[in-house]
């Protein structure tokens, strides 16, 4: 059962990829050597900044600018393969996650879920190798499947409805710029995740700037911000 007075909050959606699991610099590895072999020499942060919290079907008409190659549903079949190839190999949690994850699930009385612009199929690839998937069981909701992918907040709302909750007082828990935007567009509350020095997650100003109410920079913390025991001030880049 929920502890009814531990959280302002009916329901918290977290984002995958960066909030739960590390699987943004396994990712940009497999896109920039495919890149690469079409010609185009991308930089680490060039790639995250291009890239990073993006659909990358959305993104095919910057890959043939800069390449003159067509996507194609194989292109996109072989980057997913190769991906979840380095996936099973090297994804790990991000620090603090898995245990921020079971502790929300215990103090809402398991009134969360996992909402991503990723493919299902990864989503829950991931979430097996770090052992959360039994904590989002059922509650697994992919961009993809949806009219609209982040930052539409389709998602979100699809989430939020499931769960029967009012987007309104939902947590949304993300790390960039798009995600943000796609949460405070379901009217939900955003905390923005952004550890220090990672190019994989946006700063906090951009964090801010998108909409986010809070920036907080240790998955260990979020628990205590969602129940108000850490104050919004105390954590760095918060207003």
């Amino acid at each position: 059962m929920p502890d009814n007075t531990a959280s302002p909050f009916d329901a918290v959606l977290f984002d995958c990829d960066g909030v739960l699991v590390d699987s943004e610099r396994i990712t940009n590895a497999v896109l920039r050597a495919m890149l690469h072999e079409l010609g185009w020499a991308l930089s680490e942060a060039d790639c995250f900044r291009l890239f990073v919290g993006k659909a990358l079907w959305d993104e095919v008409g910057v890959i043939t600018a800069n390449t003159g190659f067509v996507v194609t549903d194989e292109w996109i079949a072989e980057f997913r393969r190769r991906r979840n190839e380095a996936l099973l190999v090297d994804l790990q949690e991000i620090p603090g996650a898995v245990a921020a994850a079971h502790e929300v699930d215990r103090l809402l009385g398991g009134r969360l879920a996992c909402a991503s612009g990723a493919d299902r199929p990864k989503i829950e690839l991931q979430l097996k190798k770090v052992g959360l998937d039994r904590v989002f069981e059922g509650k697994i909701f992919s961009g993809m499947e949806m009219p609209r992918s982040k930052p539409a907040p389709d998602v979100y709302l699809a989430a939020a409805a499931a769960l029967g909750a009012d987007p309104a007082r939902c947590a949304v828990v993300e790390d960039t710029a798009t995600g943000v935007r796609a949460g405070v567009a379901a009217g939900a509350v955003v905390f923005g995740y952004c550890p220090p020095g990672s190019p994989a997650h946006h700063e906090p100003r951009t964090l801010l700037d998108a909409g986010a109410t809070h920036i907080f920079t240790s998955m260990a913390d979020l628990p205590a911000l969602l129940t108000g025991r850490l104050s919004p001030s105390l954590v760095a880049g918060a207003h």
